[in-house]
């Protein structure tokens, strides 16, 4: 299974405050918007998305169809396969998909320990 980029989203008290955390630490910022309240931080191929009031904890984000650079895959597995496999596998999806759509979606589900994981396309 071909779950693309791997990043964690923080839900952090004050964007202003992480960032600058984040920056002593090497990251710059790669995407995102202060007035949106949030932040994709990058550090070689590590990313670190920092979300201001948008969530209460934090989260195991996957992208499949991106690389680290959010660049296209040209070879990925589609995020309705990935729901489908999961699903077969016993794993409960807390907000399923429509399988038969096509393009960008996304869904969540915990782990054992209920560490939420998003799998978000955006291609």
């Amino acid at each position: 299974m071909k779950l693309g980029a791997f990043s964690i989203s923080l839900s952090v008290k004050d964007l202003n405050v992480s960032k600058a955390f984040y920056e002593k630490l090497g990251f710059t910022v790669f995407a995102g918007d202060l007035e949106r309240n949030y932040l994709i931080m990058k550090n070689e191929s590590t990313l670190v998305g920092l979300f201001q009031g948008m969530f209460e904890n934090n989260i195991l984000t996957f992208n499949p169809g991106w690389d680290h650079n959010a660049a296209t895959l040209e070879n990925y597995d589609d995020i309705r396969d990935i729901q489908k496999s999961l699903k077969t596998q016993g794993i409960q999806i807390q907000n399923e998909i429509d399988e038969s759509t096509t393009g960008p979606a996304g869904f969540m589900f915990s782990d054992p320990d209920g560490n939420v994981i998003l799998i978000d396309q955006h291609v």
